[in-house]
């Protein structure tokens, strides 16, 4: 019996062996074939059902859209005949836009410049600060000023001026000096400013008293831009009209 099996040649054994392991093999993957195609159909049933869920809600939306349609069909059908109405509530809410600064306007007005003393040694209160282009804001408003913008920045409910290193801050935009305050109003709204005592006071405190330099411009026609951040009021409220107290 060794005398055959020393007979045998190598590449019978290797041979042999090669396939006996290929046998193993695929009777291993025929055994597994039963649980993977199970497995398969299984998660195939729980994909038809995820989508006929979701062509259902497609279909009910689509439903909503044309119910949707139809009742705008139907106000506007209603409407036909409100041409006045419409265009009266177009005409407030132009006029709404343009108090909240949403429109850009063009119009008589003055412009006024604020600049630096420039003396030598003056020290801090002759540079210009966020309350001197404050101060000038608030007294065109007194004045009757309809619109009003710093270095293009439109002024609005929500502005506020700040001091931010050597600039000022406004709507989230840093304003650098000179300061320009262009306003629109009545022709005559420089005497109306020049004539207000809180504004004498402030030319005498910062201009004589602390240098800063103060000019202005009457103009036949000042562009206002609009304003170009977010309106975002939320606890503001108009206060009922009446008398200047």
């Amino acid at each position: 019996m060794r005398a055959r099996l020393r007979a045998i040649p190598s590449w019978q054994v290797t041979l042999a062996i090669a396939l006996l392991a290929l046998g193993f093999l695929i009777a291993a993957q025929l055994a597994a074939e039963g649980p993977r195609v199970s497995y398969t159909t299984q998660e195939r049933s729980t994909l038809v059902e995820t989508a006929l869920g979701l062509q259902k809600q497609q279909d009910a939306l689509k439903a909503q859209i044309l119910s949707l349609r139809s009742q705008i069909g139907q106000l506007e059908a209603q409407g036909a005949g409100s041409d006045a109405l419409v265009r009266q509530l177009n005409d407030d809410l132009q006029q709404a836009r343009i108090a909240a600064g949403l429109v850009p306007l063009e119009g008589p007005g003055i412009v006024f410049r604020l600049e630096d003393s420039g003396a030598p040694g003056g020290g801090a209160d002759s540079l210009v600060t966020a309350s001197d282009v404050r101060t000038v804001v608030e007294q065109l408003w007194l004045a009757g000023a309809e619109a009003i913008a710093v270095n293009g920045e439109r002024v609005t409910v929500s502005t506020a001026f700040l001091d931010i290193g050597g600039s000022v801050l406004a709507n989230s935009a840093y304003l650098a000096p000179p300061y320009e305050i262009a306003a629109i109003g009545p022709s005559d709204l420089y005497a109306r400013v020049s004539g207000l005592g809180t504004f004498a006071a402030f030319v005498a405190d910062r201009v004589q008293g602390a240098g800063i330099q103060l000019s202005v411009a009457q103009l036949d026609s000042v562009e206002v831009q609009a304003f170009a951040g977010t309106v975002n009021v939320r606890l503001g409220r108009p206060t009922p009209s009446g008398p200047p107290s």
